[in-house]
């Protein structure tokens, strides 16, 4: 018992990582975490079709977790219990302002075994992009910071988990240098469920399928602010399981992660979905509506 106190304690204050407490799940009609991937976030790692000419090598059948833009208590709450009720892992792609008054949800999600990574402070509307550099810079250094305090009681300079995504996938080759220079591996995601469009849950989710069984694995795409998406992973993740799909957990490590590169032909989807924002924001100023943020 005071082993497994000290533990706890040591999960909490993020001095355990993941894998260390990797247990078999007790159900064995779960779907499970098949294996834990280190990545050695050194040397400017970008990674995801969506985005960049590579990605993980997984192997068929196999899909990376993923979620965005929380923590929100009503969406991130159910999420991480179906998780659990799964024996899933995954990665949350934490917004700082959010994380700020969410301590206790995130202290579940690290006992829990999930990865805390980093998607910015605020999330801003106009991407990235839109921002002079130097304040770009400071909404991805502010959020490591508001999510380290959040999730841990402190913050240093260096990131616990040296994982970062733009939103709207809009990287800058600056930003890109900067991530490089400081250790962080950018991620995007090779398939998405397109969650943020208003869907149904069947929807979302017969979408998501329908994209995972065409590439056969990769690293997904959700958020765990919607509603729908909140209500989808439960029968996500029992479809996962009937359809034969393992997943696999990533955590910051020493190893080099396996890397694969794009097929013959490979165009960024990232670029087409920025120039449509930037389009639709564009109209809506000229029309005075307030923007519309970017898609994730």
């Amino acid at each position: 018992m005071i082993f497994l106190r000290r533990v706890t304690i040591l999960l909490l204050c993020g001095l355990v990582t993941a894998p260390a407490l990797a247990q078999t799940c007790p159900d064995p009609q779960a779907l499970g975490t098949s294996r834990v991937l280190e990545i050695n976030p050194a040397g400017g790692l970008k990674v995801g079709l969506k985005s960049y000419p590579q990605t993980l090598a997984l192997q068929r059948g196999e899909v990376v977790l993923t979620f965005d833009d929380g923590p929100l208590p009503a969406t991130t709450g159910p999420i991480l219990k179906a998780l659990r009720d799964e024996c899933v892992r995954a990665t949350f792609f934490l917004v700082g302002r959010n994380a700020q008054t969410q301590g206790p949800l995130l202290r579940r999600a690290l006992a829990d075994g999930h990865t805390l990574a980093h998607h910015t402070m605020t999330h801003p509307h106009a991407t990235l992009r839109g921002l002079p550099p130097d304040r770009a810079l400071e909404e991805i250094t502010a959020g490591l910071q508001a999510d380290d305090k959040a999730a841990y009681g402190q913050a240093s300079s260096t990131p616990r988990v040296p994982f970062f995504r733009y939103p709207g996938f809009a990287d800058t080759p600056h930003l890109n240098a900067w991530a490089a220079d400081h250790g962080v591996a950018i991620f995007g995601a090779d398939l998405w469920a397109s969650d943020w469009q208003e869907m149904s849950s069947q929807q979302t989710m017969d979408l998501l399928l329908q994209r995972l069984d065409i590439l056969g694995k990769g690293i997904i795409l959700l958020h765990d602010t919607r509603p729908q998406t909140a209500k989808m992973v439960p029968a996500l993740l029992r479809a996962l399981k009937a359809k034969g799909y393992r997943v696999v957990h990533m955590v910051p490590g020493s190893q080099v992660a396996p890397l694969e590169t794009a097929p013959a032909g490979w165009r960024s989807e990232t670029e087409a979905n920025i120039a449509q924002v930037n389009k639709r924001q564009g109209a809506q100023r000229r029309s005075g509506q307030p923007p519309a943020p970017a898609a994730h």
